[in-house]
Protein backbone atom coordinates (compact mmCIF):
# COMPACT_ATOMS: atom_id res chain seq x y z
CA UNK A 1 0.00 0.00 0.00
CA UNK A 2 1.41 3.33 -1.13
CA UNK A 3 1.82 6.46 0.94
CA UNK A 4 -0.86 7.79 -0.07
CA UNK A 5 -3.46 4.87 0.12
CA UNK A 6 -2.34 4.32 4.04
CA UNK A 7 -2.59 7.86 5.01
CA UNK A 8 -6.72 7.91 3.48
CA UNK A 9 -7.18 4.57 5.19
CA UNK A 10 -5.95 5.90 8.68
CA UNK A 11 -8.45 9.21 7.98
CA UNK A 12 -11.27 6.36 7.24
CA UNK A 13 -10.15 4.28 9.99
CA UNK A 14 -10.40 7.70 12.15
CA UNK A 15 -13.76 8.49 11.41
CA UNK A 16 -15.25 5.16 11.56
CA UNK A 17 -14.04 5.63 14.80
CA UNK A 18 -15.81 8.83 15.34
CA UNK A 19 -18.77 7.24 14.48
CA UNK A 20 -18.66 4.28 16.80
CA UNK A 21 -17.71 7.02 19.58
CA UNK A 22 -21.16 8.88 18.85
CA UNK A 23 -23.06 5.42 18.11
CA UNK A 24 -21.94 3.79 21.11
CA UNK A 25 -21.24 6.36 23.71
CA UNK A 26 -24.27 8.13 25.04
CA UNK A 27 -22.07 10.51 26.96
CA UNK A 28 -20.59 11.52 23.61
CA UNK A 29 -23.69 12.25 22.41
CA UNK A 30 -24.82 14.11 25.45
CA UNK A 31 -21.35 16.43 24.82
CA UNK A 32 -22.27 16.69 21.37
CA UNK A 33 -25.79 18.16 22.18
CA UNK A 34 -24.03 20.51 25.31
CA UNK A 35 -21.44 21.67 21.93
CA UNK A 36 -24.65 22.81 19.56
CA UNK A 37 -26.44 24.26 22.55
CA UNK A 38 -22.95 26.10 23.89
CA UNK A 39 -22.47 27.27 20.33
CA UNK A 40 -25.82 28.50 19.47
CA UNK A 41 -25.79 30.58 22.48
CA UNK A 42 -22.43 31.86 21.58
CA UNK A 43 -23.54 32.97 18.03
CA UNK A 44 -26.42 34.54 19.71
CA UNK A 45 -24.57 36.03 21.97
CA UNK A 46 -21.56 37.16 19.16
CA UNK A 47 -18.56 36.08 21.26
CA UNK A 48 -15.05 37.44 20.07
CA UNK A 49 -12.83 35.10 18.10
CA UNK A 50 -10.47 34.26 20.61
CA UNK A 51 -13.89 33.10 23.00
CA UNK A 52 -14.72 31.05 20.66
CA UNK A 53 -10.91 29.67 20.28
CA UNK A 54 -11.46 28.82 23.95
CA UNK A 55 -14.49 27.49 23.62
CA UNK A 56 -13.35 24.65 20.79
CA UNK A 57 -10.46 24.04 22.61
CA UNK A 58 -12.65 22.85 25.50
CA UNK A 59 -15.05 21.02 22.82
CA UNK A 60 -11.91 18.70 21.68
CA UNK A 61 -10.70 18.47 25.20
CA UNK A 62 -13.47 16.94 26.10
CA UNK A 63 -14.71 14.70 23.24
CA UNK A 64 -11.03 13.38 22.87
CA UNK A 65 -11.35 12.05 26.56
CA UNK A 66 -14.48 10.77 26.00
CA UNK A 67 -13.24 9.10 23.12
CA UNK A 68 -9.95 7.69 25.00
CA UNK A 69 -12.28 6.93 27.85
CA UNK A 70 -14.64 4.31 25.91
CA UNK A 71 -11.17 3.43 24.20
CA UNK A 72 -9.84 2.15 27.88
CA UNK A 73 -12.91 0.63 28.45
CA UNK A 74 -12.80 -1.52 25.76
CA UNK A 75 -9.63 -2.46 26.06
CA UNK A 76 -10.19 -3.58 29.58
CA UNK A 77 -13.54 -5.46 28.77
CA UNK A 78 -11.62 -7.20 26.36
CA UNK A 79 -8.37 -7.94 28.45
CA UNK A 80 -10.20 -8.61 31.46
CA UNK A 81 -14.07 -9.15 30.73
CA UNK A 82 -14.81 -10.41 34.68
CA UNK A 83 -15.04 -7.93 37.31
CA UNK A 84 -10.91 -6.85 38.63
CA UNK A 85 -10.22 -4.06 41.27
CA UNK A 86 -7.82 -2.87 39.47
CA UNK A 87 -9.71 -2.72 35.81
CA UNK A 88 -12.31 -0.43 37.92
CA UNK A 89 -10.10 2.05 39.05
CA UNK A 90 -8.62 2.26 35.03
CA UNK A 91 -12.33 2.79 34.31
CA UNK A 92 -13.11 5.13 37.44
CA UNK A 93 -9.96 7.31 36.47
CA UNK A 94 -10.49 7.10 32.68
CA UNK A 95 -14.08 8.61 33.64
CA UNK A 96 -12.50 11.16 36.16
CA UNK A 97 -10.72 12.40 33.15
CA UNK A 98 -13.24 13.46 31.59
CA UNK A 99 -15.39 14.75 34.04
CA UNK A 100 -12.20 17.19 35.03
CA UNK A 101 -12.33 18.45 31.58
CA UNK A 102 -16.21 18.94 31.64
CA UNK A 103 -16.10 20.88 34.90
CA UNK A 104 -13.37 22.85 33.40
CA UNK A 105 -15.20 23.58 30.52
CA UNK A 106 -18.15 24.84 32.44
CA UNK A 107 -16.29 26.91 34.40
CA UNK A 108 -14.86 28.80 31.18
CA UNK A 109 -18.43 28.63 29.47
CA UNK A 110 -19.80 30.49 32.72
CA UNK A 111 -16.90 33.07 32.53
CA UNK A 112 -17.15 33.86 29.05
CA UNK A 113 -21.61 34.22 28.85
CA UNK A 114 -22.27 35.39 32.50
CA UNK A 115 -21.10 38.84 31.62
CA UNK A 116 -23.24 38.99 28.35
CA UNK A 117 -26.26 38.39 30.91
Amino acid sequence: MGYLKKRIFAFRVAFEGLGLLFKESAHARIHLLAIVLVSSSAIYLNVSNSEWIVLILCYGAVLSLEAMNSAIEYAIDLSHPEKHPLAKKAKDIAAAAVLIAAICSVIIALIIFVPKF
